[in-house]
């Protein structure tokens, strides 16, 4: 290279966006190389960048998880029910969008804007719940 030559700086926007362009032109190359996500886990997408920060609320029964949400979002869950025995036997994800409803664990999946495309391994038994 030559010392009269600049480089010129990339503009990043956002910081999710810099990281996403930093994943997919270093650090991608490397794994795909070490055929890393045959042994370990599968590549990261768009989805893993660009949706919000997830938190997985985990507990033994009758300790207010379905309780807390219920709080937290200032309305019922649907299909939630509060009581003493082991009332809740599923995985809810609760996002924001613009109407309410409740979306299956297989259709989830296939969504490539959603980030839960690596649950698919799980099968339909995990996904039903």
């Amino acid at each position: 290279m030559k010392k009269n030559e600049k480089k010129t700086p990339e503009v990043i926007h956002t910081v999710t966006e810099g990281l996403k362009n930093l994943y997919k032109k270093k650090l991608l190359p490397v794994e795909e190389f070490y055929r890393f996500h045959d042994f370990h886990s599968p590549a990261l997408e768009d989805a893993d960048f660009d949706n919000k920060p997830m938190v997985l609320v985990v507990g033994q029964y009758s300790t207010g998880k379905t309780t807390f949400i219920k709080y937290l979002l200032e309305q019922d869950i649907p299909g939630s029910r509060i009581g003493p025995e082991p009332t809740t036997d599923s995985f809810i994800a609760v996002m924001h969008g613009e109407t309410e409803g409740i979306i299956p664990g297989n259709a989830l999946i296939v969504d490539p804007k959603k980030p839960f495309r690596k649950l698919n391994p799980f099968g339909n038994t995990f996904l039903n719940r």
